[in-house]
């Protein structure tokens, strides 16, 4: 099926997909974003004041890095929870796979960006003992997926530019990554995304094919190195990605390409011959203190009278805690939303990226216990079926 797919883009080029998938059984995706990009070390808060007035006021002032009890926590709540044929929940976790070297950019007095890799360990002053041993545990029971997000979330060139800033700017970055800190994003919005400079003209704003070809294959290789498989799955660093971002993700053996919640449509294949999926419920308590499971479920149950995987977005920050415990609060939500969907219904599925194109393919589950067939079905695109709650 994929091919015939596939052959039928390629001969459309430049035309928008017309045709999407409808699954005849509820999915359940979870998607999670962030998954090893340190942010505020603990003991750098009164540091980073200096620079950083309010500390504290939003979620993401607080953003840190995952620890191994962290992980441990979620993988205990995931493997609770099992679906109509008895698989685990699983989340796809997208991973940043390398950090600033901050000691080694300071000692370069910051003319150029060093980065350490997720294969060499953390910058020095990050310690996170049993983290990775934690992030493969999971792997192998089936909890966690790996993916790629990026080398960096940042726009590298972006950056450049503020490290060479002698003005505001300059100061806050340079005095951020003494202390440890990469950055706070939306107290810094002008560092952008890996693959989108938001200060270019609007045309020139994603970088070039060679240089988005480069960078995804670099942590294409590092993913791939640390967790002994190549990605399959990816999703851009602020969602942006463009047609070169695709092409590249699709020449490093990705062929799920995660979206944002901005374009809710069914899963389809795009002209390069990678299947689009969109996220459709934000989950994410960190940052949202009136999350309600009663509209989560509603959602959901759309989803399912319609034939869209409910696909769910929460991003790493929602388990940290070890500047402020979000954890246990989502920990709790999420018992309580994925309880309640496998109450409600009773032929729920809990499946990865890699599972939703394997259905697509081949119309059946076959990884992790017996084979599962699951009805799918081809949808012409029209407004009514790009998902919109209540449409």
């Amino acid at each position: 099926m994929r091919n015939v797919l596939t052959q039928a883009w390629q001969r459309g080029r430049g035309f928008v997909p017309t045709h999407g998938f409808a699954f005849g059984r509820p999915l359940v995706v979870l998607q999670s974003d962030d998954w090893g990009r340190v942010g505020l070390r603990e003991d750098a808060w009164e540091e980073v004041q200096r620079f950083v007035p309010n500390l504290g006021e939003r979620a993401y002032d607080c953003y840190s890095l995952e620890t191994a009890e962290d992980l441990g926590a979620l993988a205990s709540l995931l493997g609770r929870h099992r679906d109509s044929t008895g698989r685990p929940a699983c989340l796809q976790m997208n991973f940043i796979l390398a950090n600033v070297d901050f000691a080694r950019v300071a000692a370069d007095d910051f003319r150029n960006i060093h980065l350490v890799p997720l294969t060499h360990g953390l910058p020095e002053g990050w310690e996170r003992p049993g983290l990775f041993e934690a992030y493969q545990e999971g792997i192998e029971g089936g909890l966690f997926s790996p993916s790629l997000h990026g080398t960096t979330h940042f726009c590298r060139p972006a950056v450049e530019r503020a490290l060479a800033d002698p003005g505001e700017r300059g100061l806050q970055i340079r005095g951020l990554w003494r202390a440890g800190v990469p950055y706070i994003h939306w107290r810094m919005p002008w560092i952008g995304f890996e693959y989108w400079d938001p200060e270019q003209e609007e045309e020139k704003r994603f970088l070039n094919p060679e240089t988005q070809e480069q960078l995804i294959a670099s942590a294409a290789e590092i993913l791939s190195k640390l967790f002994s498989r190549r990605p399959r799955s990816a999703c851009a660093p602020g969602y942006r990605a463009n047609n070169d971002t695709q092409r590249a993700w699709f020449k490093s053996g990705v062929r799920v390409a995660q979206n944002g919640p901005s374009d809710q449509t069914l899963p389809h294949f795009d002209r390069n011959g990678i299947l689009q999926l969109s996220r459709i419920i934000d989950f994410e308590p960190a940052i949202d203190p009136q999350l309600s499971i009663a509209a989560c479920m509603a959602t959901a149950s759309e989803c399912f009278a319609r034939g869209f995987p409910a696909i769910i977005s929460i991003h790493s920050i929602n388990f940290h805690s070890a500047i402020k415990d979000f954890r246990t609060r989502t920990i709790e939500l999420l018992d309580q939303f994925l309880a309640a969907l496998e109450s409600r219904f009773s032929d729920l599925l809990y499946v990865s990226d890699e599972d939703l194109y394997q259905l697509v393919d081949t119309g059946k589950l076959e990884s992790q216990g017996p084979v599962v067939r699951v009805p799918v079905s081809r949808r012409i695109f029209a407004p009514g079926l790009a998902f919109r709650r209540g449409a």
